[in-house]
Formats: C-alpha cells, structure tokens, sequence
C-alpha cells in the first residue's frame, strides 16, 4: 500500500507513472483513459458516478434556479451568489462531459503518448532531459490538485467546525427540503451539498491535471530535442573520431597540401554530415510527432476549454457582485484554474520558442547543402508555434490570462456602477 501511494509523489515522475497517477484518480469518475489497465471500471463506480452527477445538479442548478424563478425572497446579493456558485461549479462537469464523449480518442490519445516516450534510448542525454523537466511537470501538477481540493475541503470543513448547524450557504435552500434545518432534511441538504462539492472539486482537479502532465510532456519533448539541436555539431565531431580515432588533419606540406590529406578531409566532412543528417531527420521525426499529439489535444479540449473561460469570466464577475468578504472561497478556485490552463499553453509556446531558437543556433552553417535545407524545413516547421486555444480564438498564454483578467474587472466595474445607480 505505501510503495503504491509513492507512486503518486515526485520521486516517480516518468510519463508511464504519471499517466497511472490520472488513471486512477480519473477511474472514480467511471473514467478510462489508459489502454494499458484492460480491467473493467466496476459498476458501482458508474452507479456512484450518476448518483453524483444528479445530486450536483439537483444541487447547484436545479434548486437554484428553482429558488430564482420560482421561490424567491432572497436579496439581490445573494441571488448573485447562488449564480456564481452554479456558474463556477459547472467547468469541471463541462470537461467531464467532454472526457466522457471523447474516451476513444482520449485512450488513443495515451497510446501515442507512451509510445512516444517509449522510443527514448534509456540513459540518452535526451531522457535524460526529457526526465528532468517532467520532475517540473509533476510538481505542477501536484500543486494544482492540492489548491483545488484543499479548496473544497475547506468550503465543506468550515461550516462543520462552527457550532451549531450549518450549510455550506446557510441561506441556501434545496427544492422540497423545507424547512432546512430540520432532520431528516439537514442530513439530506448535507448529504447532497457534499456530492456537489465533491464533484466541482475532483472533476477539475483531475481533467486539469491530466492535461498538464500530457501537455507538459510535449513541453518536455520540445525543451529536450533543443538540446539535442545545439549539441549536434560537436556530438557530430566526437562520434566521427570515435569511429576514426586516429584522424588528424595532419600538418601542411610545404608544397602544399597533399592529395591524401584532402581525401581524408573531404572523408571527414561526408561521415560528420552523414551523422549530422541521421540525427536531423530523428529530431524531425519526433517534432513531428509532438506537433500531432498537440493537435490531437488540442481537437479534444479546445471547445471545452472556449466553454470554460466563458463560465470562469461570467463566475468571476458574479463573484465580484456578490462582494469578496461572501465569495472568498470560490474567487481562488476559479482564478486557478484559468491561470492554470493559461502558464501550461505558455509553457508549451516558450518550448517551441526555445526549439526554434535551437534550429537557427545548431552551426547549420557548417553542415553541406543538404543538411541546411533539412534545417531550413525545420526552421519553418517550428515557426508555426505549437499552442492551446480557447475554442481557436485565443491561445492560452499570460497574454490571454491578462486580457481576461482586465475584461472581468472591466464588466464588474460597469456593473458596479450600474448596480449602485
């Protein structure tokens, strides 16, 4: 049990481990991402899967729509929180949604990845590398799944340590559970709060943090092959005197240079570009790769990720309405995420910047005709910048993350204004 539970620390932060991570984790959702577990996800996980799902919206959408349009006589501001509470809850289920819809592609999604990684030669500066920044990764992850569970912990934990009774909102009411402090109904109403919590937390938590560790081993790829690059010059010239390791240039006649000595040189020159082109068309190969997986996860998120910046900007501002000193608690869940979402799409833009840079700074102009036009391809390959988009309207950089920062704060303070009129 132990060394299991190790399994999901730093020490082990290979791809096939983290993959296993998000496998398990995901399962309690009835979801199967990873070809390689062939047991069946069990039918009680389906049947507590639905029983959450139905609670959550019985929770935070039927009710409180219910309570808007029908009920009534709460004031405005908490009107407004009932909003941003079904309005931020529903990112995770969103991306469940599209997880459940999208599993075929998911588990061939895994597959390329793996094999992917499978290819690395062990003990290779590139895993090496390769290894090294998916440590990072990792801890990435890690710390976003710790902020948003902690978060609905604490949402759960604080109402059960004040004295008496308490909801989560106390003055939330749930369709047919008046009066709602009375037993059975509080049991019931806590029962149901607690699926729903469950649910907006460990959805996104989980979906997230997948798609980190995926995302971020294209990163990984991408960072290392620039290494690669930068060093293939000199790895060029050490393996040529490894398979010649008595060549030398020899000294210069004083009648000029012998015929041999040139034949040596132009030999010298054709192996090093023979090993130069090898390596070229490996690394093209694998960017290649990178670049199609990127696009794969972007077909399979990026509408989910358009729906939630949408959800994530309409919350905020709704949060904001409602007053910080009553939505504390939900202003950082939502922020996380799009800030989340966000550094992964620009840490996967700096990678490919960085390859890019590593294409113009390998010494191409020491390689023969060939080799440069390899490199030329390369270097129009990589100036097509790999990214995430929301819904292909906007890339997921700090850029981004500003922007939607400054709209929300714009929509509040008109709002505000409009509100206080």
């Amino acid at each position: 049990m132990l060394s299991t539970l190790q399994k999901f620390g730093l020490r082990h932060h290979d791809l096939p481990t983290m993959l296993w991570n998000a496998e398990v984790l995901l399962r309690i959702m009835a979801l199967d991402v990873d070809g390689r577990n062939n047991k069946r996800i069990p039918i009680i996980l389906y049947l507590t899967s639905a029983i959450v799902l139905i609670l959550y919206f019985y929770t935070y959408h039927l009710s409180t729509y219910w309570y808007i349009f029908w009920r009534g006589g709460g004031d405005m501001l908490f009107i407004i929180l009932l909003v941003s509470l079904a309005i931020s809850s529903s990112i995770g289920v969103v991306k469940l949604l599209y997880m459940y819809l999208n599993g075929t592609k998911l588990k061939k999604l895994v597959s390329e990845y793996l094999e992917c990684d499978a290819a690395l030669a062990p003990d290779s500066r590139m895993f090496r590398n390769v290894d090294a920044i998916l440590r990072s990764v990792k801890k990435r992850a890690i710390i976003f799944w710790l902020i948003i569970i902690g978060n609905g912990v604490v949402y759960v934990g604080v109402p059960l340590l004040k004295p008496g009774r308490h909801l989560t909102e106390d003055e939330q009411i749930l369709l047919g559970l008046e009066p709602m402090y009375e037993s059975p109904n509080f049991e019931l109403a806590n029962i149901a709060l607690f699926a729903g919590v469950f649910l907006t937390v460990y959805a996104p938590a989980n979906i997230t943090g997948f798609i980190i560790i995926i995302v971020g081993y294209s990163e990984a790829q991408m960072l290392a092959l620039s290494q690669e690059l930068l060093h293939l010059w000199d790895d060029a010239q050490t393996h040529y005197k490894q398979i010649q390791p008595g060549s030398t240039d020899g000294p210069s006649c004083s009648n000029g240079i012998s015929r041999e000595l040139e034949a040596m040189k132009r030999e010298k020159v054709r192996k090093v570009n023979i090993y130069v082109k090898h390596r070229l068309v490996s690394i093209m190969q694998s960017h290649a790769t990178n670049i199609n997986l990127i696009n794969q996860v972007e077909s399979i998120f990026k509408s989910a990720i358009a729906i939630e910046f949408a959800l994530l900007s309409c919350g905020l501002i709704a949060e904001l309405l409602g007053g910080l000193e009553n939505t504390y608690m939900e202003v950082p869940f939502a922020l996380v995420q799009v800030s989340m979402d966000c550094i992964t799409g620009q840490r996967l833009m700096d990678a490919n910047k960085a390859f890019e840079d590593a294409v113009y700074a390998c010494k191409w102009e020491y390689f023969d005709v060939r080799n440069r036009k390899l490199v030329l391809v390369m270097l129009q390959n990589a100036q097509k910048t790999l990214c995430l988009s929301a819904g292909g309207l906007a890339s997921l950089s700090y850029t981004s993350l500003m922007s939607v920062i400054k709209s929300i704060y714009s929509a509040y303070t008109a709002l505000r204004s409009t509100m206080n009129k």
